[in-house]
């Protein structure tokens, strides 16, 4: 057995791991949802997020990023919608295609979701060296990599 495959190393990698999902669910809750955004969930902050703040995006691109069904977005649209979030409107050439674009409140909450990420990358670069850095995105693209094989097959 070389040294990275030690079972101690084993169960510090997977408590980390279980520690870091559970960790990043509840503190981003817990910074996005603030008195400003009660009305919202995390998930709207990133259906926030995948509209963006650039020319309106259509339902279908947009739960293309999210990877939801049509229905499952709309259901979520309708809910954003009401709360002067997001504005719908119809495609010029084709009635049919529902564009989606964020109001003032809904820029707001993107950029407030955004500064969340802006301050979480800081916080992990601080201290680190470049090589470090380097190590961690690799290390983690790796692990993106085995999360997406598994949701493909």
């Amino acid at each position: 057995m070389n040294r990275i495959d030690r079972p101690d190393t084993d169960e510090t990698l997977n408590e980390l791991l279980v520690r870091l999902f559970k960790n990043i669910v509840e503190i981003e809750e817990k910074y996005l949802i603030t008195p400003e955004f009660k009305a919202i969930s995390v998930n709207d902050m990133h259906i926030i997020e995948a509209v963006g703040i650039s020319e309106p995006k259509s339902m279908s691109a947009i739960a293309k990023l999210m990877s939801v069904t049509m229905g499952t977005l709309t259901k979520s649209m309708d809910g954003l919608s009401e709360k002067g979030y997001v504005l719908r409107e119809r495609g010029i050439k084709d009635k049919r295609i529902m564009f989606i674009s964020l109001t003032e409140k809904g820029r707001k909450a993107f950029f407030h979701h955004e500064s969340f990420h802006r301050d979480m990358i800081s916080r992990i670069k601080d201290g680190i060296s470049e090589h470090e850095t380097t190590v961690l995105i690799y290390a983690l693209a790796k692990l993106n990599d085995y999360f997406l094989q598994i949701y493909k097959s």
